[in-house]
Protein backbone atom coordinates (compact mmCIF):
# COMPACT_ATOMS: atom_id res chain seq x y z
CA UNK A 1 0.00 0.00 0.00
CA UNK A 2 1.21 3.45 -0.80
CA UNK A 3 1.37 6.59 1.04
CA UNK A 4 -1.07 7.94 -0.60
CA UNK A 5 -3.55 5.55 -0.86
CA UNK A 6 -2.87 4.90 2.81
CA UNK A 7 -3.31 8.51 3.24
CA UNK A 8 -7.10 8.29 1.29
CA UNK A 9 -7.94 5.13 2.91
CA UNK A 10 -7.22 6.87 6.43
CA UNK A 11 -9.39 9.60 5.25
CA UNK A 12 -11.99 7.56 4.17
CA UNK A 13 -12.55 5.74 7.83
CA UNK A 14 -12.15 9.00 9.87
CA UNK A 15 -15.74 9.91 7.84
CA UNK A 16 -16.62 6.75 8.13
CA UNK A 17 -16.40 6.99 12.10
CA UNK A 18 -18.28 10.13 11.93
CA UNK A 19 -21.26 9.33 10.13
CA UNK A 20 -21.84 5.85 11.96
CA UNK A 21 -25.31 6.44 13.55
CA UNK A 22 -27.13 4.79 16.30
CA UNK A 23 -30.77 4.52 16.07
CA UNK A 24 -33.30 4.21 19.48
CA UNK A 25 -36.47 3.78 20.14
CA UNK A 26 -39.26 6.46 21.50
CA UNK A 27 -42.81 5.65 23.07
CA UNK A 28 -44.95 8.88 22.37
CA UNK A 29 -48.63 9.69 22.89
CA UNK A 30 -50.27 9.20 19.47
CA UNK A 31 -50.90 13.44 19.35
CA UNK A 32 -47.79 13.70 19.68
CA UNK A 33 -46.53 11.89 17.55
CA UNK A 34 -49.29 13.39 14.69
CA UNK A 35 -47.77 16.83 15.70
CA UNK A 36 -44.68 16.14 15.30
CA UNK A 37 -44.81 14.39 11.31
CA UNK A 38 -46.85 17.67 10.56
CA UNK A 39 -43.71 19.37 11.75
CA UNK A 40 -41.52 17.45 10.38
CA UNK A 41 -43.26 17.88 7.07
CA UNK A 42 -43.31 21.67 7.28
CA UNK A 43 -39.89 21.63 7.79
CA UNK A 44 -39.44 19.43 4.86
CA UNK A 45 -37.48 16.82 6.90
CA UNK A 46 -38.00 13.53 8.24
CA UNK A 47 -39.00 13.02 12.24
CA UNK A 48 -35.49 11.65 13.03
CA UNK A 49 -33.37 14.22 11.52
CA UNK A 50 -35.81 17.17 12.94
CA UNK A 51 -34.59 15.50 16.29
CA UNK A 52 -31.46 14.67 15.62
CA UNK A 53 -31.13 18.44 15.08
CA UNK A 54 -33.14 19.82 18.01
CA UNK A 55 -30.31 17.53 20.59
CA UNK A 56 -27.57 18.48 18.63
CA UNK A 57 -28.44 22.00 19.26
CA UNK A 58 -29.39 21.27 22.69
CA UNK A 59 -26.08 19.24 23.45
CA UNK A 60 -23.99 22.33 21.98
CA UNK A 61 -25.85 24.99 24.18
CA UNK A 62 -25.41 22.77 27.15
CA UNK A 63 -21.92 22.63 26.05
CA UNK A 64 -21.29 26.54 25.48
CA UNK A 65 -23.42 27.11 29.10
CA UNK A 66 -20.94 25.00 30.73
CA UNK A 67 -17.84 26.78 29.30
CA UNK A 68 -19.22 30.02 29.86
CA UNK A 69 -19.84 28.64 33.33
CA UNK A 70 -16.61 27.85 34.32
CA UNK A 71 -15.09 30.66 32.39
CA UNK A 72 -17.04 32.85 34.79
CA UNK A 73 -16.82 31.09 37.95
CA UNK A 74 -12.80 31.07 37.18
CA UNK A 75 -12.77 34.58 36.76
CA UNK A 76 -14.76 35.46 40.00
CA UNK A 77 -12.40 33.34 41.82
CA UNK A 78 -9.21 35.42 40.44
CA UNK A 79 -11.24 38.46 41.56
CA UNK A 80 -11.00 42.14 39.28
CA UNK A 81 -8.67 45.02 40.12
CA UNK A 82 -10.96 47.69 40.13
CA UNK A 83 -8.01 50.09 40.90
CA UNK A 84 -10.06 51.57 43.89
CA UNK A 85 -8.22 53.00 46.65
CA UNK A 86 -10.55 54.07 49.87
CA UNK A 87 -10.63 57.73 50.74
CA UNK A 88 -8.02 59.09 52.98
CA UNK A 89 -10.69 60.80 55.35
CA UNK A 90 -14.20 61.43 55.62
CA UNK A 91 -14.20 64.87 53.66
CA UNK A 92 -11.99 63.28 50.30
CA UNK A 93 -15.28 60.43 50.44
CA UNK A 94 -17.48 63.44 50.13
CA UNK A 95 -15.97 65.79 47.89
CA UNK A 96 -17.59 66.69 44.75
Amino acid sequence: MTAESLSTYTRAARIYVRIMKTNITLKLDADLLREVRIMAAKEGTSISALLAARLEKMVRERKAYEGARRRALIRLKEGFDLRWTPPRSRDELHER
